[in-house]
């Protein structure tokens, strides 16, 4: 049943026209940073996108920032959707389960199938960019990429955080230093390159340049080996497909329930629309933190040196929930379903 699934997954237009326009878009980003050579200032535009062309390795990073908070959430939905809902309005679903199919199996090939496409949306953006990134960009000057998001730190000498996007509060930790959840791009502080800060000290090119050899910089301002960047990368996009679970999962319930594929979707967008609103209302305070959104931005914590994990952590467990809560709903609703069409 799951081979089937999969299949059935693979022959669809569909599939392979939403992972192309997904890819897509950060392509056409890409071209305009190249062309004009003007990146957006820190705080403004997509995570990563004011680095990128000092260090077109961390294009990933800003393609995974470009189409998370909207396209691939709805290619999720829109997939997940028509899962069920997809088969019970074109009459299949009753002759599927007329064969001696379990609908607990059923139901979980659809799932599988499910995952295999997030986790190959999120590796194809991921791969498709940084190949046009390196490209475009080349894998960047080793002093210029460190003096590219600088080190900045508080009053009492840690890292500050950065203020996170669409109204979203960063939590703090005792001392009032920010972490996690938040949005790399925004500047909540961070220095751009350049700018007169008033400190005396010169940076010696040559220690630069040894400090950065074959790496690029972190958002805490320290040099990442092409391992580590690797690593942490890996680790982002890991966390984002645990994400996009979360909008499956609601989803894939919603199409249980109806026999409206185009409803199903709709409903999930309505629910991370509300989600998302909510999470930057501060009236809002006690519940934002059990949003399915709430923690979507804390995947660029991995590329803080050190990591923060308190928000990924966070983040795991409340998609983790999610998951389990409306998989469970999904099935109980599923197999006691009188099925008619």
């Amino acid at each position: 049943m799951i081979g089937v699934e999969l299949v059935k997954l693979a022959r669809r237009p569909r599939t392979w026209a939403t992972i192309g326009l997904l890819c897509l878009l950060p392509t056409v980003v890409a071209v305009f940073l190249a062309t004009t050579r003007i990146s957006p200032p820190p705080g403004q535009g997509a995570a990563f996108l004011s680095a990128v062309l000092q260090s077109g390795s961390l294009y990933p990073a800003a393609a995974l920032a470009l189409v998370l908070p909207i396209f691939l959430p709805v290619a999720v939905a829109v997939v997940a959707g028509d899962a069920v809902a997809g088969e019970s309005s074109q009459g299949t679903l009753r002759y599927l389960l007329v064969r001696p199919v379990r609908r607990t199996a059923l139901l979980v090939a659809k799932l599988v199938a499910i995952v295999v496409f997030v986790v190959g949306a999120v590796l194809a953006v991921a791969g498709t960019s940084y190949v046009v990134g390196v490209s475009l960009f080349g894998a960047g000057d080793p002093v210029a990429v460190v003096r590219a998001l600088p080190e900045v730190t508080g009053d009492d000498g840690g890292v500050a955080g950065t203020a996170p996007a669409g109204g979203q509060q960063s939590a703090s930790g005792p001392s009032g230093e920010q972490v996690g959840g938040s949005d790399a791009s925004s500047s909540g502080g961070v220095q751009q390159p350049g700018a007169d800060t008033g400190d005396t000290t010169a940076v010696d090119p040559e220690a630069a340049r040894e400090r950065a050899e074959s790496s690029v910089s972190s958002l805490s301002g320290e040099a990442l080996s092409p391992a580590d960047l690797a690593a942490r990368l890996l680790g982002a996009m890991g966390y984002i497909v645990v994400s996009m679970l979360g909008v499956a999962a609601i989803a894939l319930f919603l199409s249980t329930v109806t026999a409206s594929s185009l409803g199903a979707t709709l409903g999930a967008l309505a629910a991370l629309i509300t989600s998302q609103v909510l999470v930057s209302l501060d009236a809002a305070a006690s519940v934002t933190p059990y949003l399915p959104t709430r923690y979507w931005l804390a995947w660029i914590d991995f590329f803080r040196d050190p990591i923060f994990l308190r928000d990924i952590t966070a983040g795991l467990w409340l998609q983790a929930g999610y998951v389990v809560v409306l998989m469970l709903a999904a099935w109980a609703n599923f197999t006691t379903k009188d099925v008619t069409s």
